[in-house]
C-alpha cells in the first residue's frame, strides 16, 4: 500500500534555530545521544520539505519552536543519521508534546490541538493495517492457490473486506473532519491506493471545507481529479493500439465486444495471477454470450508475459508495450496499481471501474441481460 507518508523518506535539512519560551512550541522526550540533530522542515506549494530549523537534543529532550499559521502545517522531523523515515505532526498554533522512540519512529506519539491527534488515530490505525497486511500477504503465499480457486477466491473475499474495512475508515475520518489538513492528507493516500471510484473521490473531496481545498495538496487532489474525468465512469473509453504477443498491431476498437473488460495486470503482479482464475471461469461463462477481454500488461519482458498467459489460460486478447510503469496505456488510464480493471458497455463508455471476483460478474450479467 502506498501511503502519503512513505513520501519523506529522504530530507536533507538545513538550519538553526534558538529556543524560546511559548506555547507554540514542540517538546518532547526523545531516546537519542546527547546533541543529536533534529531536522525540522514543512511542505511548500508545491509539496516538497522545505528547510525550517534545526534543533539539538538536550538531556533527553527537544524543544522546537514551531510556525505561526492561520490555517494548519504539516510538519516533518528527520533525525541526524538515522534512516528509519520520519515523524510528521500538524501544528496549529498550540503546544505540542510527547514521546519520540529513535529507533522506531513509528511508535512516536505526540499530543497537540485536534488536528494532531486526529493525525495520531490516523497512524495508529495504519500501524495496526499493515501488520496485518503482513498477516495477509503471506497467505497468497501458499503455492496451492494456484490449484485451489476455491481456497483463492475464499483470500481474495478476505482481501476485499481489508480494503473495504481501511476505505470505510479513512471516509469516516475525512467526513467527520472537513476543515483538517489531515483530511487532506488521507484523501491523497486514497488516491495513491487507487482504491476508489473517482465519484467517490470526488465527493469526499467536495465535502472539504474552502481552506482545506486551497492547500497545496488539496489543489493537487483537484488537478488529479479533473485529469481523471477523462477515465472516470459514465466517460467514453480513450482508444489506444499495442502489439500482440505475435508482435501484430491490435486497437481497443478491434477488441470491443458487447461487452468489453480492460485488464490491467502483469506476471509478477501475484494479486493479478490470483485473480485470474476469477477471470477465467467468467470468461468461458459469458464469452459466447458477448464479453470479450483484453489484457494490457505492465511486464518488462516478452517472456514473463507470453509465460504467464500460457499458464494461467487466459484466452483472451493481449497488449503490451512491455514498459513496465512507464507503459503509454497505462498512462492514459491513469493506472496506479494493479489489478486494475475498466468495464464497458456496448458503446465504449465505461460503466465500472476496479471491480474483482463475483461484483465483476455480477456487473457483466447484468450488461449482457442475464
Amino acid at each position: 500500500m502506498k501511503k502519503l507518508f512513505l513520501l519523506f523518506t529522504s530530507l536533507s535539512l538545513i538550519a538553526c534555530g534558538s529556543q524560546n519560551n511559548n506555547d507554540n512550541a514542540l517538546m518532547a522526550s526523545i531516546d537519542a545521544k546527547e546533541g543529536t540533530a533534529v531536522y525540522f522542515s514543512t511542505l511548500n506549494e508545491n509539496g516538497s520539505p522545505e528547510p525550517k530549523d534545526t534543533v539539538l537534543v538536550k538531556d533527553g529532550e527537544i524543544y522546537l519552536p514551531l510556525p505561526k499559521t492561520d490555517y494548519q502545517g504539516l510538519g516533518i522531523l528527520k533525525l541526524e543519521n538515522n534512516a528509519n523515515g520520519n515523524v510528521l505532526f500538524v501544528y496549529e498554533n498550540e503546544k505540542i508534546e510527547g514521546e519520540i522512540h529513535a529507533d522506531s519512529l513509528s511508535k512516536t506519539d505526540l499530543k497537540g490541538g485536534d488536528n494532531q491527534d486526529l493525525l495520531q488515530e490516523y497512524m495508529h490505525f495504519l500501524n495496526k493495517q499493515q501488520k496485518a497486511g503482513k498477516a495477509l500477504s503471506e497467505k497468497f503465499r501458499n503455492p496451492e492457490l494456484q490449484e485451489n480457486p476455491e481456497l483463492a477466491s475464499q483470500l481474495n473475499q478476505e482481501r476485499e473486506a481489508f480494503i473495504k474495512k481501511e476505505n470505510d475508515f479513512r471516509k469516516e475520518l475525512i467526513q467527520n473532519n472537513p476543515n483538517s489538513l489531515v483530511a487532506v492528507m488521507i484523501l491523497s493516500d486514497m488516491l495513491n491506493m487507487n482504491s476508489s471510484s473517482l465519484p467517490e473521490i470526488k465527493n469526499l473531496y467536495e465535502s472539504l471545507s474552502d481552506k482545506a481545498q486551497n492547500t497545496a495538496a488539496g489543489k493537487r487532489i483537484a488537478t488529479y481529479i479533473k485529469s481523471n474525468e477523462a477515465t472516470s465512469e459514465g466517460s467514453m473509453a480513450p482508444d489506444f493500439t499495442a502489439k500482440t504477443p505475435d508482435g501484430e498491431e491490435l486497437s481497443l476498437k478491434d477488441a470491443m465486444g458487447e461487452v468489453t473488460l480492460i485488464d490491467f495486470w502483469a506476471a509478477w503482479c501475484k494479486p493479478c495471477r490470483m485473480e485470474n482464475p476469477n477471470v477465467v471461469k467468467m470468461y468461458k461463462k459469458y464469452h459466447e454470450k458477448g464479453l470479450n477481454i483484453i489484457g494490457v500488461s505492465l511486464d518488462k519482458t516478452k517472456d514473463a508475459w507470453v509465460k504467464a498467459i500460457e499458464d494461467d489460460q487466459l484466452d483472451w486478447y493481449h497488449v503490451s508495450n512491455l514498459k513496465y510503469w512507464n507503459d503509454p496505456i497505462a498512462k492514459m488510464y491513469q493506472v496506479r496499481s494493479i489489478p486494475s480493471t475498466f468495464l464497458l458497455d456496448k458503446n465504449g463508455k465505461i460503466v465500472a471501474k476496479n471491480l474483482r471476483g463475483q461484483a465483476l460478474e455480477n456487473k457483466v450479467a447484468e450488461l449482457l441481460g442475464e
